[in-house]
């Protein structure tokens, strides 16, 4: 099961790169909830009119690290976009089945052209 795990991961974020929202709807349970630093506790239809938009600004992701114990997995992730700057996030996945019932996202530093870059408070 921890393979099938990592899998999906991978092929959401594959997903989100090449912008396939219902890939990514299929693999959301219906009851499925979102937090990050700007949004608290989404549910799939906000998640999908907040935070989903066209992915065409991100050149690459390049997954550090997935770690899967049962039906909870963390995955930490460089993001490269396509005007140089890069951030690292970490995110908490929780399963239901077959399907991701949460995602909880953790917002890395912004750096370009390998400095860090001050973000408003």
């Amino acid at each position: 099961m921890p393979d099938d795990r990592e899998r999906l991961i991978r092929n959401l974020f594959a997903a989100y790169l090449a912008n396939d929202r219902q890939l990514v709807s299929d693999a959301l349970a219906d009851d499925f909830r979102f937090t990050s630093p700007f949004d608290d506790d989404l549910d799939k239809e906000a998640y999908f009119e907040r935070c989903w938009r066209d992915t065409g600004w991100i050149a690459r992701h390049d997954i550090e690290r997935i770690f899967v114990a049962g039906d909870e997995a963390f995955v930490t992730y460089h993001c490269l976009a396509t005007d140089g700057r890069s951030f690292r996030n970490t995110e908490f996945f929780a399963f239901a089945s077959d399907k991701v019932h949460r995602i909880d996202v953790y917002f890395g530093a912004a750096r370009q052209d390998g400095r860090f870059l001050r973000q408003p408070r």
